[in-house]
Protein backbone atom coordinates (compact mmCIF):
# COMPACT_ATOMS: atom_id res chain seq x y z
CA UNK A 1 0.00 0.00 0.00
CA UNK A 2 1.47 3.41 -0.88
CA UNK A 3 1.57 5.75 1.99
CA UNK A 4 2.03 9.41 2.09
CA UNK A 5 5.87 9.04 2.83
CA UNK A 6 5.95 6.78 -0.08
CA UNK A 7 4.57 9.96 -2.03
CA UNK A 8 7.37 12.86 -2.05
CA UNK A 9 6.08 14.79 -4.56
CA UNK A 10 2.72 15.85 -2.68
CA UNK A 11 4.74 19.24 -1.67
CA UNK A 12 1.31 20.92 -1.40
CA UNK A 13 -1.50 21.33 0.94
CA UNK A 14 -3.63 23.88 -1.21
CA UNK A 15 -4.94 22.34 -4.82
CA UNK A 16 -6.15 25.03 -6.57
CA UNK A 17 -9.28 24.19 -9.28
CA UNK A 18 -9.98 26.12 -12.46
CA UNK A 19 -13.50 26.81 -13.60
CA UNK A 20 -12.80 30.25 -16.18
CA UNK A 21 -16.63 31.14 -15.39
CA UNK A 22 -15.76 32.18 -11.84
CA UNK A 23 -12.75 34.62 -12.46
CA UNK A 24 -15.00 37.74 -12.21
CA UNK A 25 -14.34 38.17 -15.82
CA UNK A 26 -10.40 38.07 -15.48
CA UNK A 27 -8.57 36.09 -17.59
CA UNK A 28 -8.11 32.53 -15.91
CA UNK A 29 -4.22 33.04 -16.84
CA UNK A 30 -3.83 35.97 -15.17
CA UNK A 31 -6.18 34.53 -11.74
CA UNK A 32 -4.09 31.55 -11.58
CA UNK A 33 -0.35 33.58 -11.90
CA UNK A 34 -1.71 35.57 -9.13
CA UNK A 35 -3.09 32.92 -7.17
CA UNK A 36 0.90 31.43 -7.78
CA UNK A 37 2.44 34.91 -6.50
CA UNK A 38 0.51 34.14 -3.33
CA UNK A 39 2.10 30.99 -2.61
CA UNK A 40 -0.42 28.33 -4.33
CA UNK A 41 1.55 24.98 -5.59
CA UNK A 42 -0.96 22.96 -7.23
CA UNK A 43 -3.27 23.77 -9.89
CA UNK A 44 -5.48 21.47 -11.49
CA UNK A 45 -6.85 22.27 -15.09
CA UNK A 46 -10.25 21.73 -15.06
CA UNK A 47 -12.14 23.32 -17.70
CA UNK A 48 -14.77 19.85 -18.98
CA UNK A 49 -16.45 22.08 -22.11
CA UNK A 50 -13.18 23.28 -23.72
CA UNK A 51 -12.43 22.02 -26.74
CA UNK A 52 -9.74 19.78 -27.01
CA UNK A 53 -7.47 22.10 -29.60
CA UNK A 54 -8.24 24.78 -26.76
CA UNK A 55 -7.93 22.56 -23.71
CA UNK A 56 -4.34 21.98 -24.62
CA UNK A 57 -3.33 26.03 -25.49
CA UNK A 58 -4.69 26.76 -22.33
CA UNK A 59 -2.89 23.79 -20.45
CA UNK A 60 0.49 25.04 -22.38
CA UNK A 61 0.10 28.57 -20.54
CA UNK A 62 -0.50 27.01 -17.48
CA UNK A 63 1.80 24.70 -17.78
CA UNK A 64 4.88 28.02 -18.27
CA UNK A 65 3.23 29.84 -15.44
CA UNK A 66 3.35 27.18 -12.90
CA UNK A 67 6.84 26.17 -14.04
CA UNK A 68 8.00 29.32 -13.37
CA UNK A 69 6.49 29.28 -9.81
CA UNK A 70 8.00 25.75 -9.05
CA UNK A 71 4.52 24.74 -9.31
CA UNK A 72 2.57 21.46 -9.93
CA UNK A 73 0.09 21.08 -12.85
CA UNK A 74 -2.83 18.48 -13.12
CA UNK A 75 -4.60 18.08 -15.79
CA UNK A 76 -8.58 16.93 -15.32
CA UNK A 77 -9.33 13.15 -16.73
CA UNK A 78 -6.98 13.68 -19.78
CA UNK A 79 -4.41 12.20 -19.90
CA UNK A 80 -3.31 12.91 -23.27
CA UNK A 81 -3.43 16.78 -22.71
CA UNK A 82 -1.29 16.10 -19.55
CA UNK A 83 1.52 13.93 -21.56
CA UNK A 84 1.20 16.70 -23.99
CA UNK A 85 2.24 19.89 -21.75
CA UNK A 86 4.54 17.36 -19.66
CA UNK A 87 2.11 18.63 -16.67
CA UNK A 88 2.86 16.78 -13.55
CA UNK A 89 -0.29 14.45 -13.29
CA UNK A 90 -4.03 13.94 -13.67
CA UNK A 91 -6.95 14.10 -11.63
CA UNK A 92 -9.81 11.63 -12.27
CA UNK A 93 -13.41 10.86 -11.68
CA UNK A 94 -15.57 7.96 -11.04
CA UNK A 95 -16.21 8.20 -14.98
CA UNK A 96 -12.70 8.52 -16.20
CA UNK A 97 -10.03 5.80 -17.25
CA UNK A 98 -9.05 3.52 -14.92
CA UNK A 99 -6.17 4.47 -12.29
CA UNK A 100 -4.10 1.52 -13.55
CA UNK A 101 -4.53 2.50 -16.87
CA UNK A 102 -3.49 5.97 -16.22
CA UNK A 103 -0.72 4.72 -14.18
CA UNK A 104 0.53 2.81 -17.30
CA UNK A 105 0.27 5.39 -19.83
CA UNK A 106 1.87 7.96 -17.35
CA UNK A 107 4.40 5.89 -15.23
CA UNK A 108 5.57 6.17 -11.83
CA UNK A 109 7.18 9.74 -11.89
CA UNK A 110 3.55 11.27 -12.21
CA UNK A 111 0.92 11.80 -10.09
CA UNK A 112 -2.47 10.70 -9.72
CA UNK A 113 -5.49 12.46 -7.63
CA UNK A 114 -8.89 10.98 -7.51
CA UNK A 115 -12.70 12.87 -6.48
CA UNK A 116 -14.59 11.12 -4.14
CA UNK A 117 -17.22 11.39 -2.31
CA UNK A 118 -17.80 8.56 0.03
CA UNK A 119 -15.98 5.72 1.97
CA UNK A 120 -15.67 3.16 -0.51
CA UNK A 121 -14.52 5.08 -3.81
CA UNK A 122 -11.84 6.78 -1.17
CA UNK A 123 -10.68 3.26 -0.34
CA UNK A 124 -11.05 1.64 -3.57
CA UNK A 125 -8.93 4.85 -5.32
CA UNK A 126 -6.15 4.53 -2.55
CA UNK A 127 -6.14 0.11 -3.42
CA UNK A 128 -5.95 0.92 -7.07
CA UNK A 129 -2.62 3.23 -6.74
CA UNK A 130 -3.97 6.87 -6.15
CA UNK A 131 -1.42 9.15 -4.77
CA UNK A 132 -3.94 11.38 -3.42
CA UNK A 133 -7.61 12.07 -2.99
CA UNK A 134 -10.39 15.13 -3.09
CA UNK A 135 -13.10 13.83 -0.58
CA UNK A 136 -16.48 16.31 -0.63
CA UNK A 137 -18.63 18.33 -0.59
CA UNK A 138 -17.78 18.69 2.96
CA UNK A 139 -20.06 21.85 3.07
CA UNK A 140 -22.94 23.14 1.31
CA UNK A 141 -21.86 24.81 -2.50
CA UNK A 142 -24.40 25.83 -5.01
CA UNK A 143 -22.29 23.73 -7.91
CA UNK A 144 -22.58 20.61 -5.79
CA UNK A 145 -25.96 21.76 -4.67
CA UNK A 146 -27.65 19.12 -7.28
CA UNK A 147 -25.81 15.69 -6.15
CA UNK A 148 -27.67 15.68 -3.11
CA UNK A 149 -26.10 17.04 0.63
CA UNK A 150 -22.90 17.77 1.63
CA UNK A 151 -20.52 14.76 3.28
CA UNK A 152 -19.66 16.50 6.55
CA UNK A 153 -16.96 16.89 8.44
CA UNK A 154 -17.70 13.78 10.72
CA UNK A 155 -17.40 11.56 7.61
CA UNK A 156 -13.94 13.62 6.43
CA UNK A 157 -12.67 12.32 10.09
CA UNK A 158 -13.67 9.02 9.62
CA UNK A 159 -12.44 8.85 5.72
CA UNK A 160 -8.40 10.17 6.80
CA UNK A 161 -8.07 7.44 9.75
CA UNK A 162 -8.96 4.80 7.18
CA UNK A 163 -6.48 6.11 4.45
CA UNK A 164 -2.39 6.83 4.61
CA UNK A 165 -2.87 8.83 1.38
CA UNK A 166 -3.41 12.45 1.56
CA UNK A 167 -6.52 13.84 1.59
CA UNK A 168 -7.84 16.94 0.07
CA UNK A 169 -11.10 18.83 1.76
CA UNK A 170 -13.25 20.48 -0.91
CA UNK A 171 -16.68 21.77 -0.83
CA UNK A 172 -17.01 25.27 0.83
CA UNK A 173 -13.80 25.56 2.15
CA UNK A 174 -13.41 28.85 3.16
CA UNK A 175 -10.99 30.87 5.51
CA UNK A 176 -13.52 30.18 8.41
CA UNK A 177 -13.51 26.55 8.06
CA UNK A 178 -10.15 25.65 7.28
CA UNK A 179 -8.84 24.64 11.01
CA UNK A 180 -11.86 22.32 10.91
CA UNK A 181 -10.93 20.22 8.22
CA UNK A 182 -7.60 20.12 9.47
CA UNK A 183 -8.59 19.65 12.88
CA UNK A 184 -10.25 16.46 10.88
CA UNK A 185 -7.66 15.40 9.41
CA UNK A 186 -7.26 16.73 6.03
CA UNK A 187 -3.81 16.61 4.33
CA UNK A 188 -4.95 20.31 2.90
CA UNK A 189 -7.64 21.51 1.07
CA UNK A 190 -8.88 21.86 -2.65
CA UNK A 191 -11.14 24.68 -3.61
CA UNK A 192 -12.29 27.22 -6.70
CA UNK A 193 -14.10 29.77 -5.53
CA UNK A 194 -12.38 31.07 -2.67
CA UNK A 195 -9.17 32.25 -4.68
CA UNK A 196 -10.62 32.57 -8.16
CA UNK A 197 -13.49 34.81 -7.11
CA UNK A 198 -11.70 36.92 -4.72
CA UNK A 199 -11.05 40.79 -5.44
CA UNK A 200 -7.02 39.84 -4.86
CA UNK A 201 -6.69 36.21 -5.25
CA UNK A 202 -3.03 36.67 -4.09
CA UNK A 203 -3.99 38.00 -1.31
CA UNK A 204 -6.87 34.98 -0.93
CA UNK A 205 -3.76 32.70 -1.48
CA UNK A 206 -2.09 34.24 1.52
CA UNK A 207 -4.34 33.94 3.78
CA UNK A 208 -5.52 30.53 2.66
CA UNK A 209 -2.02 29.24 3.03
CA UNK A 210 -1.18 30.77 5.94
CA UNK A 211 -3.79 28.72 8.04
CA UNK A 212 -2.31 25.75 6.88
CA UNK A 213 0.10 23.89 8.63
CA UNK A 214 3.61 24.40 7.01
CA UNK A 215 4.81 21.61 4.40
CA UNK A 216 7.46 19.14 5.06
CA UNK A 217 10.44 19.54 3.14
CA UNK A 218 11.79 16.38 1.59
CA UNK A 219 15.09 15.85 -0.21
CA UNK A 220 15.13 15.76 -4.18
Amino acid sequence: MKTATDSPWIDFNLYLITDRKQTEGRSLEFVVEEALRGGVRAVQLREKDLPSRELYETAYELRKLTARHNAKLFINDRVDIALAVDADGVHLGYNSIPIYRARKILGEKKLIGVSCHNQVQAIIAQEQGADFITFGPIYFTQSKAPYGEPVGIVKLAEITHLLTIPIFALGGIKPYNVPEVIAAGAHGIALVSAILSADEPRTAAKTLISLLPPMEQHEV
